[in-house]
């Protein structure tokens, strides 16, 4: 068997396990904030899956997973996204949709905070609401969040970074997700990457008011700009442009995910300005963890989407069970799916997996 098809394998068995698993996981339990929805009195469970949008693999592999686990439980399950990421009005109709049909409970990777009063009204209609990958800016949106640990996600490529340059001054840019609204998982990786850099951070719920020139945990440092990206290749793209066009002695990226890097490294290489450059990401995605084996990312922290929607259609099951609902993991306000640095290049003092190991847990 060749190494690809090994590697297919063993995800189709990693998968298959995880599923396997969820039919007799039990949580911790604790009262729930809201009541059952109309399927709780009788055997069919509806649950809606809202994600961001259906253009980032992140979130196809999250509806993949949540179709495995609803085939598992025997939940009825429909599927909804924003026609791209930021569209909150999409979201809000399928909320909208939701309670319409009478629903058990919704599963959501928010736009934005806008959707979070048409959640709460979800909740009030008797609906169990559980964000995925984004926590909402009000707790009482949702009875509980699966995420990945986004501040510390940036911390690790941050530290990673840090290492890797080896007291060189850092000009970084920095490419965010919005410029236009405020959302968790946004400022929480930017902000955790400079603070893994040992870069002082102003807000940590704000990007872009840091000091622009200063000195990390190896030397000095220069921050030429923060540029939205959307999360997309296209807007990855332009970001980059525009912060090559301010600066072209850049040599460290962040990125908000591995789409937006995609991007990003295609307009340095178009400005001949990728040799020697730094960019790293969070998602952990096949593309991404091939983006590492093809040179062009240097490090990226691995989430899992997939294991996010399997506990949350798991959890809304619970609960139309048995009204209880799962724990936060200690010291967080959400429950922690995990997060690994992927690296070919492992620098000392910072914890990480290689590609080869990724390969065999990544998705996409």
């Amino acid at each position: 068997m060749n190494r690809t098809a090994r590697r297919s394998l063993t995800r189709r068995l990693i998968a298959a396990g995880s599923i396997a698993a969820l039919a007799t996981l039990s949580f911790t339990a604790c009262s729930s904030g809201s009541g059952g929805g109309s399927s709780a009195s009788g055997d069919d469970i509806g649950v809606s899956l809202i994600v961001k949008t259906t253009t980032n693999p992140f979130f196809v592999a999250m509806e993949n997973g949540a179709k495995a686990a609803a085939d598992k439980l025997g939940v009825t399950l429909t599927l909804a996204a924003g026609k791209e990421d930021g569209d909150e009005d999409t979201q809000i109709q399928a909320v909208e949709n939701a309670i319409s049909k009478g629903d058990a409970g919704i599963l959501i990777t928010p736009n934005g905070p806008g959707v979070e009063d048409a959640l709460v009204k979800a909740r009030d209609a008797g609906l169990y609401v559980i964000a995925l990958d984004t926590p909402p800016s009000d707790p009482d949106a949702v009875d509980i969040t699966f995420a990945t640990d986004n501040y510390l996600a940036g911390q690790d490529i941050g530290k990673w970074t840090a290492a890797k340059l080896g007291g060189e001054k850092a000009t970084i840019a920095l490419i965010d997700l919005f410029d236009d609204k405020v959302v968790s998982v946004d400022y929480n990786r930017d902000q955790g990457f400079l603070d893994g850099m040992g870069i002082d951070t102003a807000d940590k719920e704000k990007n872009g008011d840091e000091a622009k020139t200063g000195t990390y945990s190896g030397g000095d440092y220069e921050i030429v700009g923060n540029e939205a990206s959307q999360g997309a290749e296209d807007g990855g793209r332009t970001a980059a442009e525009t912060l090559l066009s301010k600066n072209p002695d850049i040599n460290v990226v962040y990125t908000i995910n591995e789409p937006a890097a995609s991007g990003a490294y295609e307009a340095f290489k178009a400005a001949g300005s990728e040799k020697d450059l730094i960019m790293v990401s969070v998602d952990g995605g096949c593309a991404g963890v091939q983006q590492i084996v093809d040179g062009t990312l240097g490090a990226t922290s691995q989430q899992y989407p997939v294991k996010m929607a399997q506990l949350g259609v798991q959890a809304i099951f619970d609960l139309v069970k048995t009204d209880k609902k799962p724990e936060v993991t200690d010291g967080l306000d959400f429950y922690n799916t995990g997060v690994a640095l992927v690296t070919d290049d492992p620098q000392d003092g910072v914890d990480s997996i290689s590609t080869d190991k990724a390969a065999d847990i990544c998705w996409g």
